[in-house]
């Protein structure tokens, strides 16, 4: 079982600049994608960055495009969100996962950290 631990949240105000990062340990041979969903309450969980090495492809969910930016380490199995002109509507609480490849389910998650933005 992949294990995946999360830190960086917390509360910002409208504006600021916060920085997530993940790292998995266990099994991750073969999981050659990692990424960082949210989710606040009532709503989906939905796929905000995600980066897979073995394609060398990103992916930006249409709203976070220009603010947050998302690179991590493969050999270290290690992921960071960069998370700039943060909004209100970016509160919400990240889960880092992993996957065999995007486009795949992700399978391996997170506890997830909360991220707070006041305005």
């Amino acid at each position: 079982q992949v294990h995946l631990v999360e830190s960086g949240g917390g509360l910002v105000q409208a504006g600021d600049s916060l920085r997530v990062s993940c790292a998995a340990s266990g099994p991750t041979f073969g999981h050659s994608a990692m990424g960082w969903f949210r989710q606040t309450p009532g709503k989906e969980r939905e796929l905000v960055a995600a980066i897979d090495w073995h394609h060398g492809i990103t992916y930006y969910l249409d709203s976070v495009k220009g603010r947050f930016t998302i690179s991590g380490d493969s050999a270290k199995n290690t992921i960071l969100l960069q998370m700039n002109s943060l909004k209100p509507e970016d509160t919400a609480v990240y889960y880092c996962a992993t996957s065999k490849e995007l486009g795949r389910p992700f399978s391996s998650w997170g506890q997830g950290i909360q991220v707070t933005v006041s305005s």
